[in-house]
C-alpha cells in the first residue's frame, strides 16, 4: 500500500533517519526484480482505502465492417469495462544486531543490515509475482501434452508457436524497435515481447538460431541488468530467482534433473504488455522502514543489548488477460 509519507515507528530515531533507510531498501531492491520489468499494469493503492484494489481493463471494440449509409448515422457503441478486484497482503522482516558486533565489528554494521533487508524486499516481491504468475491457464510444453512429460529445451518453433498465440489475441509488444549503429559488429533489434526464465536457461537459448547478445544490440539499451539477449521478436530475461518445477517432468536423459531420475521443468513466461498487474514498490512510502539502535533501552532490553532494522509493505499481483502471457515448459541441459 503506497504512501506519501514514511512515517517513523521509532521515537529515538529521527525521520531523516528512517527516509534514508527506505531509500537504502529501494535502492537495493529494484535491482533484483526482473518480473516487473515486464509491462504490468502499475496502480498505486490510495492510503485508507480498504485492502481490496480493483483493476479496470476497456473491453476492446469490434471490428467496424458494415458500410455506412448515406446521410444515416451509424449507431454509438458504447464504451464497456471489466473489472478484476484483489485484495492486499502484508508482508515484513526484522533483522536485528547486538551491542557487542556493534562494538567490535569494523564495518558499518546498520548500513549492512539495510542493504541485505533492501535486497530481500526485491527477492520478496519477486518471489510472491512468480508463485501468482507461473500459475497462469495459457501453457504450452517443449514436447508432450502434459509437465510430466517434458524433457526437451527450448527451440525456435515452440517460440514462434507462443507467440502466434499471443498475436491472435491482439498482444502488445512491450519494447520499441533500436536501431543499429556504427559500432563494431551491433545489429538492429525489433520490438518485442519479453520472456522471463531462469538463468540455467541460458545456454539452451543462446543456441536458439538467430539469438542476439546484449552486446551486439545496436544501442546497448536493455530492459535489465539480466537481459541476456533477444531471438526474433523475444527478449529474453534470466533470474537465478525464477525457481523451476523440480522432477516435474519426464525421464530425464541428458537434462538438468534435481533428483536423477526426471526431469526438473523450467517455466519460460511469455508477456505482452498489462498482461498482469502489481501494486508498485517505487518511490517514497512504498515500504515503511524500522529502525531501532542498541543504544535504546526498554523494559524488554533494559541494557540496550539488541538493535534492530525491518521493513513492512503491502503487495498484491495478479494477471488481468491469461491469453495476453503464456507460459512455455521446458527441460534445460546438463551442463556438467
Amino acid at each position: 500500500m503506497t504512501t506519501g509519507v514514511t512515517t517513523s515507528t521509532s521515537p529515538g530515531i529521527s525521520q531523516r533517519t528512517n527516509v534514508y533507510a527506505e531509500r537504502q531498501m529501494l535502492k537495493h531492491a529494484g535491482p533484483v526484480m526482473v518480473l516487473e520489468k515486464t509491462g504490468p499494469l502499475i496502480k498505486p493503492m490510495p492510503k485508507n482505502k480498504s485492502t481490496t484494489i480493483k483493476f479496470r481493463r476497456p473491453v476492446p471494440f469490434e471490428a467496424a465492417t458494415t458500410p455506412l449509409q448515406e446521410g444515416v448515422t451509424p449507431s454509438a457503441t458504447q464504451m464497456r469495462f471489466e473489472d478484476v478486484s484483489a485484495t492486499l497482503e502484508q508482508y515484513g522482516q526484522v533483522g536485528v544486531i547486538t551491542d557487542v558486533i556493534e562494538d567490535t565489528h569494523e564495518d558499518p554494521i546498520l548500513n549492512e543490515l539495510t542493504v541485505q533487508l533492501g535486497e530481500n524486499v526485491g527477492r520478496t516481491k519477486e518471489a510472491l509475482n512468480w508463485a501468482n504468475l507461473r500459475g497462469g491457464t495459457n501453457v504450452f510444453y517443449a514436447n508432450g501434452a502434459a509437465r510430466n512429460a517434458v524433457n526437451t529445451v527450448i527451440s525456435l518453433n515452440k517460440q514462434r508457436a507462443v507467440l502466434r498465440a499471443l498475436k491472435a489475441q491482439k498482444a502488445m509488444k512491450i519494447t520499441n524497435v533500436l536501431d543499429g549503429s556504427p559500432n563494431f559488429k551491433t545489429r538492429p533489434v525489433e520490438a518485442a515481447f519479453i520472456a522471463v526464465g531462469h538463468t540455467d536457461l541460458e545456454a539452451d537459448i543462446r543456441n536458439l538460431p538467430g539469438f542476439v547478445p546484449v552486446s551486439e544490440y545496436g544501442r546497448r539499451q536493455t530492459v535489465s541488468e539480466y537481459e541476456c539477449g533477444s531471438v526474433e521478436d523475444v527478449r529474453y530475461l534470466l533470474s537465478p530467482d525464477l525457481e523451476p518445477f523440480e522432477d516435474a517432468g519426464g525421464a530425464k536423459g541428458s537434462m538438468v534433473s534435481t533428483g536423477g531420475t526426471s526431469a526438473d521443468v523450467y517455466p519460460i513466461l511469455y508477456f505482452g504488455k498489462e498482461a498482469w498487474g502489481i501494486v508498485p514498490l517505487r518511490g517514497q512510502g512504498s515500504i515503511e522502514p524500522t529502525i531501532i539502535p542498541v543504544s535504546q533501552k526498554t523494559k524488554d532490553d533494559p541494557l540496550g543489548q539488541r538493535g534492530y532494522a525491518g521493513w513492512k509493505m503491502w503487495h498484491v499481483s495478479l494477471i488481468l488477460n491469461q491469453l495476453w502471457m503464456a507460459r512455455l515448459e521446458v527441460a534445460t541441459t546438463d551442463l556438467s
